[in-house]
């Protein structure tokens, strides 16, 4: 007997299978005959293969034995195996004290098993998985060119029909789509193969695979979706907008199944999208022949009117194009979005539409905590880019990912723009530039993203990834843009995100324009200098003569927020924070868990504040890249957003806030210095930074002078004056008398003669608008005079005469100089930068102070219940003191707050019983150079004054030998 044709085994086989799996699966899916798209969203069969023989086993020919919804991740669908210690992680860790320190012990056993460095995922599973479904062609579909479509696939992907191999993809950017051909009428089987191992050295820590935020997850999300098409049809549209002329250039491609010579009609239709063009939409059409190739390309200029609207973060108007496909047998039809903008530099800055702009940016880092993947929806993009709009912002850049079609959609319509970068971190053992697959992963996936996005206006800005590491990464990257450049000039692009700077790029990116760099430690800004507001980086910025954009600035930590826990009801979980929560109650400080947070934040907010104003401040400047405006749960939880990673706000400060000084229009102050004294007069320049949708004309200024309570001190308005598109704009000088601040009221302050300090509020507006700004300053008083009650026992040691004085019940304060201090908690002014778990623990340690304003020996000091800049001269010259070992009810006068990961109870001052006396413990230098410096002096009257009177009464209790492990 003659063998079976493998055709018809494949028939049989194929119908066997499908009785198996069952028609009601077949028919699920349901379809209009004349529609040419067909969803295959629902339930699949589903399998694993982490030994990876599914192939050899020929999986793609035999019912898979479990079942998976999709779009959707194996996380979504519960499937995956058990977080454990011997999970395989796609994410460098640079802390591995997890793995093997004892305090961490409870967290690595099976069940309860948390990680502190990113969200623990409720599954885990990197390696193949199957899916499988079948479908049906309906009668409709006879004869035509059937594809595949999977929107957004993680990673690679391989598939067959009715077991014939279909090849592979493995973009990680843009949809994976497959040819299939012409299917017979009737039941199909469809198997995909999905792989998310890591495939091409994209770095570890890159955000497009990395556990530190998506989480690398292996499934298919977005559209999944059969296309059918007749034997010729539309391929890609690509539109050119030309501002100058008001005309777009069109690129048709157009594909065939045969070698035929055709021919046909192209019909283009150019229509507002979301606005109502007065005129209608215009129609022109094209005779197009194809000369047999399988595909051509048919370009054509069309020009619109010369009212023709643009697009920008103000105005975001946008066209649909039409193009219409027909001849003897074919029809086809796309429709693609486009908007009139043209960006482009002037020397140092950018331009959009022949207008100066300003970068105002953060990263999107694929944060998306309930999911671990992309929203695939417009409104779930709407909801990000409106945080960020709301804060002042009109950028976000894409650290080493490209988000999906709905992203660039959402942004559009609200005006904001993209840098994209191509899914790359290459500087954890991967490099770029040395002939590695990854060179030419790169320039594939530059081209996916240039071909799938590129219509788009939001669409501004591309570099190849972020912080390259080779040592030919300088040429390779300069081959490559100039290639971008050549190939489609509708956007600028960069080497990379952070270095190298080459002359190829359009703009450069670097961190060389910011206030702390990494590893700078104390020695950075903030920390080693009080602070001026004359700092600029026009120095830096003349260098070059293109852009500059400062990457990555802020990186300031908050303490962890425990109240938004609640809203992780996806596959993320925070067990990080549950890890800290612990921490913090077994240091008897949990009920201060909001304190630190609130305290912590508002001083974030005042370091990001003084970022952003001296890149605004720098004439020429092209703009910064916040990290972050949101929350980045991983690299050891970096805790560096005003939001938390759900874009929603923390409570600290608000988005109107926040825009005062990041948005469009900026008053700004330059002042040499936030402390002055009684004998001065102060005196700074005013300015502003203008890059609305056009100049200011004859605009009125005022400034106004509050103090704290809000009492009128000075005020003054600037000549009215056209403001330029531009920064560096003078408005003039802010100048007033600091001699008559108060009247002398207090104790110590009849004794010494002098004024009392005060803290003033200078602000800024711009009439008629909701522009304005406002700055803080503190005004001491001049006298160097400080007098000691004479029954305040003042000492820097604890020796026998304090004892006795303590014993005999008397009062004593204790000022042991900051090195006598038992405590390797490093004297950090700012916050944490990053967090130490990433940064090796690179000072600071801490997240600056908490205080209560109201207590009596605060009373003479004016301070808010958080780090102001007034408090540099006493932070830098202190040393926290470790108590953690006095009285668990102890809480300092000025208590600092402490890394999450150690949560120690840091005090610079406190108060105890001791012996029956009353003590005052300070460990802020408040001895040396008190002629030059007014805030010292100032804390040290304050903290007499309170010494000397009835509020000091100490509650809780402290012993000798307590207070004696207090200092060396």
């Amino acid at each position: 007997m003659a063998s079976e044709p493998a055709r018809h085994r494949r028939i049989r086989s194929l119908s066997l299978l499908l009785a198996i799996l069952g028609t009601s699966h077949v028919t699920a899916v349901g379809m209009v005959s004349a529609q040419r798209r067909l969803s295959l969203a629902g339930q699949w069969r589903f399998q694993t293969d982490p030994d990876g023989k599914g192939q050899a086993e020929k999986w793609f020919e035999r019912p898979l034995p479990e079942s998976i919804w999709l779009p959707g991740s194996m996380r979504d669908n519960g499937l995956g195996d058990d977080v454990t210690v011997e999970s395989e992680w796609t994410g460098g860790i640079k802390d591995r004290s997890w793995f093997e320190d004892s305090a961490y012990e409870p967290y690595r056993k099976p069940g309860n098993v948390k990680v502190p460095f990113w969200l623990t995922p409720t599954k885990h599973y990197i390696g193949p998985a199957w899916y499988q479904r079948p479908f049906i062609v309906p009668r409709a579909w006879k004869h035509k060119h059937l594809s595949l479509l999977l929107e957004r696939c993680h990673w690679e992907t391989h598939v067959w029909v009715d077991g014939r191999d279909m090849g592979s993809r493995n973009s990680l950017s843009t949809p994976h789509e497959y040819e299939l051909g012409v299917l017979n009428e009737g039941a199909h089987l469809l198997t995909i193969r999905v792989d998310n191992t890591v495939k091409v050295g994209v770095g570890p820590d890159a955000h497009s695979v990395s556990d530190h935020t998506q989480s690398n997850w292996n499934g298919i999300v977005g559209a999944i979706e059969l296309r059918a098409r007749d034997r010729v049809w539309i391929d890609d549209v690509q539109v050119t907008p030309d501002v100058a002329t008001r005309s777009i250039k069109i690129g048709v491609r157009i594909r065939q199944t045969t070698k035929d010579a055709t021919k046909g009609d192209l019909t283009f239709t150019v229509s507002g999208l979301n606005f109502t063009d007065p005129h209608g939409p215009s129609s022109k059409g094209i005779r197009f022949y194809h000369t047999g190739k399988t595909e051509m390309v048919v370009e054509r200029d069309y020009p619109l009117r010369r009212d023709a609207r643009l697009w920008d973060e103000f105005a975001p108007n946008l066209y649909r194009l039409d193009v219409a496909l027909s001849g003897e047998g074919f029809a086809d039809e796309k429709t693609v979005t486009f908007g009139m903008r043209q960006i482009a530099t002037e020397g140092t800055q950018f331009s959009i539409n022949g207008r100066k702009t300003f970068l105002r940016g953060t990263l999107e880092c694929c944060i998306f905590p309930r999911t671990g993947y992309p929203p695939m929806d417009v409104e779930g993009w709407r909801k990000i880019l409106r945080a960020a709009k709301a804060h002042g912002l009109n950028h976000l850049r894409f650290h080493s990912w490209c988000p999906p079609e709905a992203a660039f959609v959402a942004a559009d319509e609200l005006g904001v723009m993209y840098q994209i970068e191509c899914a790359a971190w290459t500087n954890s053992g991967p490099t770029i530039g040395d002939g590695r697959l990854i060179d030419q992963y790169i320039r594939a996936e530059a081209d996916r993203i240039l071909k799938t996005y590129g219509n788009h206006p939001s669409f501004c800005f591309l570099a190849y990834g972020n912080e390259p590491a080779g040592r030919n990464q300088k040429q390779y990257l300069g081959k490559l843009v100039d290639s971008w450049k050549r190939k489609d000039d509708r956007r600028l692009y960069t080497s990379a995100a952070g270095w190298p700077i080459i002359p190829e790029s359009d703009y450069h990116s670097t961190p060389g324009p910011r206030g702390h760099q990494w590893g700078a430690a104390l020695k950075s800004r903030f920390n080693a200098q009080a602070l001026s507001t004359n700092v600029d980086y026009r120095d830096f910025v003349a260098r070059y003569d293109v852009p500059v954009v400062s990457h990555e600035i802020g990186q300031w930590c908050v303490y962890p927020n425990f109240n938004e826990m609640g809203k992780y009801t996806g596959t993320l979980k925070p067990k990080n924070f549950e890890i800290f929560r612990d921490s913090l109650a077994a240091h008897h400080m949990l009920d201060q868990a909001h304190e630190f947070l609130m305290a912590s934040g508002t001083w974030q907010a005042l370091l990001y504040k003084e970022e952003i104003e001296a890149a605004l401040r720098t004439g020429g400047f092209g703009g910064f890249q916040l990290l972050d405006l949101h929350d980045f749960p991983g690299q050891g939880t970096a805790l560096i957003g005003v939001l938390d990673p759900f874009w929603e706000s923390k409570g600290y400060i608000s988005a109107e806030a926040f825009r005062e000084f990041c948005c469009e229009t900026v008053p700004l102050l330059r002042m040499d210095k936030c402390v002055w004294t009684t004998d001065e007069t102060f005196t700074a320049q005013a300015e502003i930074a203008h890059f609305g949708p056009a100049p200011l004309d004859d605009a009125a200024m005022t400034w106004r002078v509050h103090t704290a309570e809000g009492k009128l001190f000075a005020n003054g308005r600037f000549p009215s004056t056209d403001v330029p598109v531009g920064n560096g704009t003078p408005l003039g000088p802010i100048t007033f008398d600091l001699a008559e601040v108060a009247t002398p009221t207090q104790w110590f302050i009849r004794m010494a003669k002098v004024a009392p300090p005060t803290k003033l509020v200078i602000r800024m507006a711009v009439k008629g608008t909701t522009y304005r700004n406002h700055w803080d300053i503190w005004v001491y008083p001049a006298s160097t005079d400080i007098p000691t009650p004479p029954d305040v026992h003042v000492t820097d040691r604890l020796e026998d005469d304090t004892l006795a004085v303590l014993q005999a019940g008397g009062k004593a304060l204790l000022m042991p100089p900051p090195e006598a201090i038992r405590s390797d908690v490093p004297p950090g002014f700012t916050t944490i930068f990053w967090n130490t778990q990433w940064t090796n623990r690179q000072p600071p340690h801490t997240l600056g102070i908490l205080c209560d304003p109201n207590h009596p020996a605060l009373a003479a000091f004016p301070t808010e219940f958080h780090t102001n800049w007034q408090w540099w001269d006493l932070v830098t010259k202190a040393r926290s003191m470790i108590l953690d070992d006095l009285d668990a009810e102890l809480r300092p006068i000025v208590q600092v707050i402490d890394d999450w990961n150690t949560n120690r109870k840091l005090g610079l001052v406190f108060e105890a019983k001791v012996r029956g006396g009353r003590l005052l413990v300070c460990s802020i230098d408040l001895r040396s150079d008190l002629d030059r410096r007014p805030v010292a002096r100032q804390m040290l009257r304050s903290l007499l004054q309170y010494a000397a009177g009835t509020a000091f009464d100490p509650r809780a209790s402290c012993s000798v030998d307590q207070l004696k492990a207090l200092l060396k």
